[in-house]
């Protein structure tokens, strides 16, 4: 079995990265990635994507059983550039999800966010809601979407509002309601892997409380 993993080198990514590598599940783990990288394996299979030319990015993508996408980006990242950010979170992940159609694999796994609406006000959760909405029109036969709230975890970056989030939420967690809660990255690469494992037909969505369940399922 082949894991292909869009976004290897973000929080949740690494996380879902150091588990595949430990999953006798599968055989071999492909991350596409837009610049090399120094670590190696012997299951680990690493393409350089351009990622905004079509052709390369589904021919890196055949013979997947199984597409973890958990790439994003950040105003900072970008600059403030709406345009460079959708090119990012909507434009590579949907891509990936119509070429996983293309090539036949049927499972894709994608890391969202919890208040994800094509509707909001707000243009990272309206963003997010529009990704969604393009992954179920794929017709995937399996498609998991992970909505986490703030996520614990050691980023390479700092980023000073969210680890004030951070501190608050975890310090007041009792107070937030459940899907609304702090989850720590690797909680969300391992609920990934899970429900990946689980093969069902369907269109999923996981904040918290679901996370948390199928930790333990």
């Amino acid at each position: 079995m082949r894991a292909t993993i869009i976004g290897a080198t973000g929080l949740i990514g690494g996380y879902l990265l150091e588990e595949l590598l430990q999953d006798r599940f599968y055989d071999t783990v492909r991350i596409l990635i837009r610049r090399p990288v120094e670590f190696t394996h012997t299951k680990l299979e690493k393409k350089l994507v351009d990622f905004a030319d079509a052709e390369s990015f589904r021919l890196a993508l055949e013979e997947s059983d199984v597409v973890f996408c958990t790439i994003g980006t950040t105003q900072k990242k970008v600059k403030g550039d709406k345009v460079s950010y959708r090119k990012i979170d909507y434009d590579i992940a949907v891509n990936a999800a119509r070429f996983c159609k293309m090539n036949g694999c049927e499972t894709f796994v994608l890391v969202s966010s919890v208040g994800a609406n094509n509707k909001s006000n707000n243009f990272y959760l309206q963003l997010k809601g529009e990704v969604e909405d393009a992954v179920k029109n794929t017709g995937l036969k399996s498609v998991h979407i992970m909505r986490p709230s703030v996520l614990l975890g050691d980023r390479k970056e700092f980023r000073l509002g969210e680890k004030i989030s951070k501190t608050i939420m975890s310090a007041f967690s009792f107070l937030i309601p459940a899907k609304y809660k702090p989850i720590h990255g690797k909680q969300v690469a391992i609920a990934m892997l899970a429900a990946a494992k689980k093969r069902n037909d369907g269109f999923y969505i996981y904040h918290y409380p679901e996370i948390k369940t199928i930790l333990i399922s």
